[in-house]
Parts: structure tokens; C-alpha cells; sequence
């Protein structure tokens, strides 16, 4: 029989932090999935995956499908790669048993390279920002896409790391830049012990050095193709998996300026991959979800409730120096349809964290906004009546002084609820919450096919996908 040819396409539905990688890993035992796509993002994802023999891993820029034997990772040339973190994440792979991480990694020759420069002076901007920040993850991303637009090939790529001279030349280069840059950013700096740490990678000659060195021994150890070579894995027959990252909620045009990625998490990305090389498997895509909602930095969060963030206290997200606290609240769909609508028709939803609602007497939803703010005319950002908002209205082409203006607007914006009551519990949650899980359904216009009762494949029922 012949092998299905089939492509799924993963996006978080949210600010990120929905499941995306318990889904992948669940899809790939599922449709024994050959190569996981990488299609955006970069080593600031943070995608978990616990094994049911209780292993775990927070995946970040290998695919969250490694634990399967054989299965590859294709970092496309939409993915932006930090070498240094990716061999300290392959030694703890290595600890779980996946001793075969790198050399089951294949690069697009055209990925971008974030270099200890790039991410220094990320990180030295959100510290001058102080109480301004925009929820950076601090690993270079914003400065690395920057700099490419600005400087072109000039930037350092995967293609790059196996040439001597190439590489040392653009190291160079890139820390000149910065170190330039960091002049005109010092005067803002607090004189702190982070700063000085940050800082210390323009002036210590010898981080280049060891950049250099680390930079070369990772392209030892993974396969870097040319676009000839990327299109014969497309070819391909089996499963293939788009694996994203993020939310489509952060996204660079459509999200809540500022407090944005410079990545595009829609689908763009994925879509673009499937047609230029001439992708001939069916494509699906599915939209994941969690039964409340979560943002890990600044921003505005209509939904936002710290007795909840309370009651459901997070397992592998915490607080930490760049991002700061991981912010809980209540399922949002005004926001889940603007992301629905910002990358089109999704054909199938993954519910995630059902078992988190267990014990919980209601599962509440928003479904409109109040806008509480000073009078203005809400027209051109919201569909609405008089104070009361149903949507959330998509700009095309987008603009980002409008996106900023839909940001300021959201921060006056308190929820709408629709509550639902939790019947007697006999089976998994998705069968207690049966109403609320249907009503989902209608609001976005898609059929959940994946229901997640907890971590692990295990906990996971699918349905409607072949």
C-alpha cells in the first residue's frame, strides 16, 4: 500500500504557550511523522514534552517529535538558530536518551544565524526600556531579523559556518555593529552587574574566538542543505509536520504592537514552504488552543485574573528576568477569532489542558469586550455596538501605527463572559465539558479533533484526523 502523503500544520492560537509541542509529539507517534518543519521563530520557543515514562523536554529549536526514533527536524530558512544554545539543548536530550539529536537535523542553508552580539544588545535595549518593556525573550531574535533586513548577506547564515574565513569575516562585522550600537544605547544603561555582564562580549577578545570555534564544531555535527536538497524532502511521501512557534496573537504585523515577536506566526511561513517547493501531499491546518488562556510578558490581556493564575499554578513556565510572570486568565475567543481570521479558516482545533478545568465548578468564556475607556470612535479597529465589541477587525495590508492604536484600545477593553457549569464527571474532561467544547466549535467555525486530558500522548484523544 501506498504511503499518505500529508502535511499538518501546528499554530498556537494565543499569545504561545497553548501545547503546541505535547500536540506535535502526539502527531508524530500518531501519523509516524518522518520530518517536523521549523517554519518560524527561533531559540526562544519553549515547547514541552513529557514522555509517559516521565521523561521530560523543553524543545526549542529541535522539533517537539525527537523522542520518536527516526523522525527529523528540517529548521527551514524561516527559523533563526543560536548554535551554542542548540548543542547545550542536544546534551540534555542526550540525558533523556536521544543520543542522535544533531545528526537527525537537517539546516536550510539560508537560516539566519543570531550571534552572543545580537543577543547582548537585546537584551541591554529591554533593560534601558525598564518599566517600557516590550516582554522580550531576550535571545536576539528582533535584533537578528533587524539586522538582516538592514544589512543583507552581510549577517551571518547556517551556509556560513563551515567557511573559515566566511565566518570569522561576518563575526566581525556583526560585533562592530552592535559594539556601535551599544555606544549610543550606554548612557541610558543602569550601572548593574547584569549590564556589565552583557556588555562584557564587545570588549573580551576572546568571545569571538570561542564563537568561532563552538560555531564550526556545530556544523560537524549537522547536515546543512541548499534549496535543491530541501525540495527532494518535500518530495518526499509520508507525514510531514509544521511545527510553529510562539502565538499568532504575538505576530509581527497582526499582534498588539509593541508587544510583538519579530516573527510571523501565522501560517505565512508554512504556506510559503509548501508552494515554493511544490508540495503535492494533502495540507491541513490545525489551530491549538488552551481551555483558558496564558501570556508569558507585557501586553494587554483582556482576560487577565490572578486568582485563577492562582488556582492553576504553571508546572514548566515561571517567572524569569526577560519575559517576567507568566500571566493566566479566562478563555478568550474575541481574541481566538482575530487569530483565526488573521491567518484564515483553520481546518481542525487541538483543545489543550481539559484536565486543568477538573474540580473547577465553571468554565467561563469571553465572548464580547466592554470598552471602558475615554469616548472614541471604535469603528475602524472593532466590530461593535455601541460600548460592547464582538470582533476584533483584521487590517490589509497590515499597520503597525494601527496595530499600536488596536493596543491602547484593548487596555480599556474588560470581558464578556458566557459561563458554562460542569456536569457529574465520568470519563475524560472533554466529555464533562461536552456543551462548552460544541459551543467552541460554532464560534470558530472548526471541528476539535484533538482533546488533551494532560502531558503526555497518552492523554490525548483524537478524532476526525486519519
Amino acid at each position: 500500500m501506498q504511503e499518505k502523503k500529508q502535511a499538518l500544520v501546528i499554530a498556537d492560537l494565543g499569545f504561545g504557550d497553548a501545547g503546541k509541542g505535547t500536540i506535535v509529539d502526539f502527531l508524530t507517534r500518531r501519523c509516524s511523522a518522518q520530518t517536523i518543519v521549523r517554519y518560524n521563530g527561533g531559540p526562544q520557543a519553549a515547547h514541552n514534552v513529557v514522555c509517559a515514562d516521565g521523561r521530560h523536554h523543553t524543545f526549542s529549536q529541535f522539533a517537539s517529535g525527537m523522542f520518536l526514533p527516526g523522525t527529523r527536524t528540517l529548521l527551514s530558512r524561516f527559523m533563526l538558530i543560536n548554535p551554542l544554545n542548540m548543542l547545550k539543548e542536544a546534551r540534555h536530550l542526550n540525558a533523556c536518551g536521544i543520543t542522535d539529536a544533531l545528526q537527525r537535523v537537517q539546516i536550510d542553508q539560508r537560516a539566519l544565524v543570531i550571534t552572543p552580539f545580537q543577543r547582548a544588545i537585546n537584551r541591554l535595549r529591554e533593560i534601558a526600556r525598564a518599566e517600557q518593556r516590550h516582554g522580550s525573550c531576550g535571545e536576539g531574535i528582533g535584533e537578528c531579523m533587524a539586522d538582516a533586513l538592514q544589512y543583507g548577506d552581510a549577517v551571518l547564515q547556517a551556509g556560513d559556518l563551515a567557511s573559515d574565513a566566511t565566518l570569522t569575516r561576518k563575526l566581525h562585522f556583526m560585533r562592530d555593529a552592535k559594539w556601535s550600537e551599544f555606544a549610543e544605547l550606554e548612557p541610558l544603561l543602569p550601572r548593574t552587574e547584569i549590564v556589565r555582564q552583557e556588555s562584557a562580549v564587545f570588549t573580551d577578545p576572546g568571545t569571538l574566538i570561542a564563537c568561532a570555534e563552538v560555531y564550526r564544531h556545530f556544523s560537524t555535527h549537522v547536515e546543512v542543505l541548499d534549496a535543491a536538497s530541501v525540495r527532494a524532502l518535500f518530495a518526499q511521501s509520508g507525514t510531514m509536520l509544521f511545527e510553529g512557534a510562539q502565538g499568532i496573537l504575538l505576530d509581527e504585523n497582526y499582534g498588539f504592537t509593541p508587544y510583538t515577536t519579530w516573527s510571523t506566526t501565522t501560517c505565512a511561513n508554512a504556506q510559503t514552504l509548501i508552494e515554493e517547493n511544490n508540495y503535492t501531499g494533502k495540507v491541513s491546518k490545525i489551530g491549538v488552543m488552551r481551555t483558558y488562556a496564558t501570556r508569558h510578558g507585557a501586553g494587554p490581556f483582556p482576560t487577565e485574573d490572578a486568582e485563577l493564575a492562582a488556582t492553576l499554578p504553571e508546572t514548566h513556565n515561571a517567572w524569569n528576568d526577560w519575559q517576567r510572570a507568566f500571566r493566566s486568565g479566562h478563555c478568550d475567543l474575541v481574541a481566538t477569532r482575530y487569530a483565526r481570521d488573521v491567518t484564515g479558516e483553520f481546518d481542525y482545533l487541538a483543545l489543550t489542558h481539559l484536565d486543568r478545568l477538573v474540580g473547577l465548578p465553571t468554565w467561563p468564556m469571553c465572548t464580547a469586550y466592554r470598552y471602558q475607556g475615554a469616548p472614541t470612535d471604535l469603528s475602524s479597529h472593532f466590530e461593535h455596538k455601541g460600548n460592547d465589541i464582538h470582533a476584533l477587525r483584521v487590517q490589509r495590508p497590515p499597520d503597525l501605527e494601527r496595530q499600536a492604536q488596536l493596543t491602547q484600545l484593548l487596555h480599556s477593553c474588560t470581558p464578556i463572559y458566557q459561563t458554562f457549569t460542569a456536569r457529574p464527571r465520568s470519563g475524560p474532561a472533554s466529555s464533562v465539558w461536552a456543551e462548552a467544547c460544541s459551543f467552541i466549535e460554532e464560534q470558530l467555525g472548526a471541528p476539535i479533533a484533538i482533546t488533551s486530558d494532560g502531558p503526555t500522548a497518552a492523554d490525548k484523544i483524537c478524532r476526525l484526523l486519519s
